[in-house]
């Protein structure tokens, strides 16, 4: 975004650069105007609460700020399009104001630099950003907590290393999902809570001679820390502002960006391997993806691809490379500020809005399949997937376990049934099978649906566990829902009261 400081112009060309600095081939190449329209409506915000502070403490004159909201208030009306020729948005949006009213325009800028109103700018934009990408991870939830509930009792294969491992079930693989989600969930929220700080005031790094209030503007902006509690309570209470003490911090610093893309990237790699299994259960015949999730070939009338799951997998990607480009930005900078900020927010945004829209696609992909239950029932028993099942019951009937390893993996190469058990049970104890073990709790152990249910540990398949781990998940789901409400209303709260403050000048 927006660059270091500099006089006023005088040419009519901008209110920053002088002449000496206003043309020449780079121009173009150091505007970001066009791609600050994403914080357009954010710097307007910013606008608004320091020129509301600067009136507050004296340092603005009440009909001059009053000229200053309304000059704002139809600069938004027109829109970003109508902005007059600038280095950015910041830039455009004074000029804007100083076209509208004249000189004292620029008071506008007293007491900030664009340092900290961009810093500004792009925390109040991007924990909108963020809320959006939470709502996202909360329907996938919710989804998944669907397909536990319906299928509690739908046993499936499980695997490793994808080959056949042990039996499990549908719910007990959704949940594993849902888990995953709800971290992300959770990293989600920190990364909130680090974005939500204001560092408005600290000009261009060294503060200001000016008697500001960086409280207020805080305040006014409802930079309030972490995600609004879900007791919060009335939407008349109010939290206390959180400002960025240092000042050189508050105007340098792109440390939130980079923790925010890191846990989009993360959330986006738990999503690529959401999206890997149910394009392998696709093509097993274990899953149905709906049409709207799917698409056909441009020559192979009977094909159904799961093209979206595949993009949402190659995500993964995009977002690992937006933390590698804005690490790699990030790690040579010298304090205080640097235009190399400027390339360093887009890989942010890049990041948001892809990982958002793929979480958003997973879910909606998750809601709308359909289970295959017979065909998975048929393909859970198969490459003897209990085999850890008989050699559980074996240990467990005073075998060591290792040789009842030994001797199940005998019988593995001969088909894995009873008479195989019983022929390594020969071979390898001397004994016959039944010297340890009942026959009937071998033919139980043996059978996929038995097998699951006998998996009672906590946080097992067997479905008693599952209801546990269900009613868990819809706690913790139904917690974060009412956080992600508390905090998008506490945003809202902050929007409306700013305004309020703003109708008693305009």
């Amino acid at each position: 975004m927006s660059g270091e400081e500099a006089p006023d112009g005088e040419d009519g060309s901008g209110v920053v650069r002088r002449d000496r600095f206003s043309g020449g081939p780079a121009r173009s190449f150091l505007s970001s105007l066009a791609a600050d329209e994403r914080i357009f409506e954010a710097d307007l915000e910013v606008d608004r609460a320091h020129t509301l502070m600067l009136a507050e403490q004296g340092i603005l004159a009440d009909d001059t700020a009053g000229e200053i909201l309304t000059a704002l208030d139809a600069i938004e009306v027109d829109g970003h399009d109508s902005l007059p020729d600038g280095e950015d948005v910041h830039e455009a949006i004074e000029t804007a104001v100083i076209e509208r009213i004249g000189p004292d325009g620029g008071k506008m800028h007293t007491a900030r630099s664009r340092n900290d109103e961009v810093a500004t700018c792009i925390r109040y934009r991007l924990r909108e950003d963020v809320l959006e990408a939470i709502e996202t991870t909360l329907a996938l939830r919710e989804a998944l907590l669907e397909v536990a509930d319906e299928g509690r009792e739908t046993i499936m294969p499980g695997y490793t290393h994808l080959q056949p491992a042990q039996p499990t079930t549908v719910a007990h693989w959704a949940l594993s999902y849902e888990g995953a989600v709800r971290r992300d969930t959770e990293r989600l929220f920190d990364a909130y809570g680090r974005i939500n700080e204001s560092p408005l005031g600290g000009a261009a790094f060294a503060g200001t001679t000016f008697d500001i209030d960086r409280e207020r503007t805080a305040e006014l902006l409802g930079f309030e820390g972490g995600p609004a509690s879900n007791a919060r309570g009335s939407s008349a209470e109010r939290r206390s502002a959180v400002v960025i003490e240092n000042s050189m911090d508050a105007s340098s610093s792109r440390d939130f960006l980079l923790e925010t893309t890191q846990a989009l990237s993360t959330h986006a790699t738990t999503l690529s391997g959401l999206a890997e299994d149910l394009v392998i259960f696709a093509n097993r015949g274990f899953v149905d993806l709906a049409d709207d999730y799917s698409s056909t070939s441009s020559i192979m009338p009977q094909k159904k691809n799961p093209d979206t799951l595949e993009l949402v997998r190659a995500v993964a990607g995009d977002a690992a490379g937006g933390v590698q480009g804005l690490t790699t930005t990030l790690k040579g900078l010298p304090r205080a500020y640097n235009r190399d900020l400027q390339r360093a927010t887009t890989h942010a945004w890049e990041t948001v809005d892809a990982v958002t829209e793929a979480s958003e696609v997973a879910a909606g992909a998750v809601a709308t399949a359909d289970w295959n239950e017979g065909t998975l029932a048929a393909e859970a028993g198969k490459g003897f997937s209990t085999a850890t099942g008989v050699a559980d019951l074996l240990a467990a009937n005073g075998l060591p376990f290792r040789t009842a390893h030994e001797m199940v993996a005998s019988a593995a190469e001969n088909g894995g049934d009873y008479e195989a058990l019983e022929a390594a049970a020969g071979d390898v104890l001397g004994e016959p099978l039944e010297s340890y073990v009942d026959p009937a709790a071998v033919e139980d152990a043996l059978d996929p649906e038995a097998s699951v249910a006998s998996r009672d540990s906590r946080g097992g398949p067997a479905p008693e566990v599952v209801a546990e781990q269900l009613e868990d998940a819809r706690e913790a789901l139904a917690a974060d829902e009412a956080t992600h409400a508390a905090t998008d209303e506490a945003l809202e709260d902050a929007h409306t009261a700013l305004r309020e403050e703003v109708n008693a000048y305009v």
